[in-house]
């Protein structure tokens, strides 16, 4: 009995291990549907879909940092920097493709220096990014001694605020770069070695692989996504805002971690953290029909990363 027992055990463990995180968006679905009906309607998937591009995007580069071992908790403060630097420079009289891209730059530079001290100089990402996200907020409330900006180009909305269609601008930018990563980390070697290098690093190294620019360049990839989170959000609330972003890092390592990533690297996709995302936003959704506190929100977040880590624990060492 136990020898036939046994391959169904095994069959019901690899199946959930793949599926877990479509069981529970289902699950959750479906005690949202409960609580309002209104919840299986196109408007509200619109409605999720906006609200969730800007951690969506964020999480992407999440991804990619998680998946070579390292962390980045500056993405908050590289959105509301970003976000303040677009804001400033249109306020200035500079054209919106300008300041999109010093917006970008400043993403990319930091996600740079993320990158350098971590691969070079030795220094763990955890370590790094926390410096990062202290100086990068500092940085944002120094532009305009913490005052938001105001009256941004109503052409510079479409961005966050636009539609295509019935489609959200942001969600389908977010849906873009979701499904452009997924191909680059499944048909480059760039994108396969950073399977590798979280794996084994020296093996990695070994192998051919160029392990420190891959880190590098990982760092750069999650500073640009996140200052491009930050100009969307600028565009969305039409205001440049120093305190924005703020928890934004939870959000992003609670998608990825949910969609099966491990913080040790090695394992995980861009896809499993859109699953995460989703999930993550129908909680929030059920909280919000519920009329629950954001303080509960934060907490049941937290609680998530750990029973994820724990899953993700329990089917590793059973391997």
């Amino acid at each position: 009995m136990k020898a036939v027992n046994a391959p169904r055990a095994i069959a019901w463990k690899e199946f959930f291990r793949k599926y877990n995180l479509l069981f529970f968006i289902g699950v959750f679905a479906c005690v949202a549907a409960a609580i309002s009906p209104k919840f299986f309607t196109l408007q509200n998937f619109v409605n999720l879909l906006q609200q969730s591009s800007i951690t969506g995007i964020i999480s992407v580069g999440m991804t990619l940092v998680i998946l070579v071992g390292g962390i980045d908790l500056g993405v908050g403060s590289v959105l509301a920097l970003a976000g303040m630097v677009v804001s400033v420079l249109m306020a200035d009289g500079y054209g919106i493709s300008v300041a999109i891209a010093a917006a970008l730059g400043s993403g990319v530079l930091l996600g740079l220096f993320n990158g350098v001290v971590s691969a070079k100089g030795g220094v763990p990402s955890f370590i790094t990014t926390l410096a990062t996200m202290v100086a990068a907020r500092g940085l944002a409330l120094l532009t305009t001694d913490g005052r938001p900006v105001f009256d941004l180009p109503e052409t510079f909305q479409w961005l966050g605020a636009g539609f295509i269609g019935p489609f959200p601008v942001s969600g389908l930018l977010w849906i873009c770069i979701t499904i452009c990563s997924a191909l680059m980390l499944k048909y480059t070697t760039f994108g396969r070695g950073l399977f590798a290098v979280g794996g084994n690093d020296e093996a990695a190294r070994l192998s051919g692989i160029r392990v420190k620019r891959s880190v590098i360049m990982v760092f750069m990839l999650s500073g640009l996504l996140s200052a491009l989170g930050g100009i969307v959000t600028a565009s969305w609330l039409t205001v440049g805002q120093p305190t924005a972003g703020k928890g934004m890092e939870l959000d992003a390592i609670a998608a990825v971690v949910l969609g099966g990533a491990s913080l040790m690297g090695g394992s995980g996709g861009v896809v499993g953290a859109f699953g995460g995302v989703w999930l993550l936003a129908i909680i929030t959704n059920i909280f919000n029909l519920a009329g629950l506190s954001s303080y509960y929100q934060m907490i049941f977040k937290g609680g998530i990363i750990v029973v994820a880590l724990m899953l993700n624990q329990f089917f590793r060492a059973r391997d």
